[in-house]
């Protein structure tokens, strides 16, 4: 008996009528399309979306060190599609320093630069980095190199390194820094203020900022 036309014959053929233009038929049904590697790659991405928000509300005035745990119950996913997903804190934290705190950072290196004052740029820097420490736990993370395994934040952090050193030898050329004043001084004096923010009672802003205009006073040339 001939095969019916539209149906595969016994051969196993695929249709070949003229419904198909001659061609095998080999449209995927609408269910498979719908969970076929196009939606796994659109579910991938909305898992990614959802635990880089979730990074940044958790990590934002708490610091790098908070629980995964915490970063996946705010997104509403498993503790092992972020690692599925980025690799683990480093990529998190890769994925999110940018967003943090590495803009203002650059941009305190840069409004530095753009003063014509060597010691108003060095007092600048000096200023607004504490300021950000004050506001951001995870500035204190980069600036003490707590997750030496994110690339991202060892750049950050070699960055805002050097942008000390260079206007601490600046403020030497001109006169206007104290000569006992070292870039290693400034770096330690910063690690000591991160590390008492962190780990000691928060002082209120207005003794804070004080402190901050002591400090920077103390290191005027005499």
């Amino acid at each position: 008996m001939s095969p019916v036309p539209g149906t595969a014959n016994s051969g196993g053929t695929a249709d070949t009528s003229p419904a198909t233009g001659g061609r095998p038929d080999t449209a995927a049904p609408k269910d498979q399309a719908a969970t076929g590697p196009r939606a796994l790659r659109a579910d991938a991405a909305r898992n990614v979306a959802q635990i880089r928000t979730a990074a940044l509300s958790a990590f934002r005035g708490r610091g790098l060190n908070t629980p995964l745990e915490e970063v996946a119950r705010v997104a509403g996913v498993s503790k092992g599609t972020i690692y599925n997903r980025f690799g683990g804190r480093q990529g998190l934290i890769d994925a999110v320093i940018e967003e943090l705190v590495a803009a203002e950072m650059y941009r305190a290196m840069e409004r530095a630069r753009q003063c014509d004052d060597p010691w108003e740029r060095l007092a600048t820097y000096i200023a607004d980095s504490r300021d950000l420490q004050y506001r951001e736990p995870v500035a204190i993370d980069v600036l003490l190199k707590s997750h030496p395994e994110s690339e991202a934040l060892v750049r950050l952090c070699t960055a805002a390194t050097d942008a000390g050193i260079q206007l601490v030898q600046q403020a030497h050329a001109a006169g206007v820094l104290r000569e006992d004043f070292t870039a290693d001084d400034l770096y330690y004096a910063t690690v000591a203020n991160g590390l008492a923010l962190r780990d000691w009672p928060k002082p209120t802003r207005a003794d804070y900022d004080r402190r901050t205009r002591h400090f920077v006073d103390s290191l005027r040339a005499r």
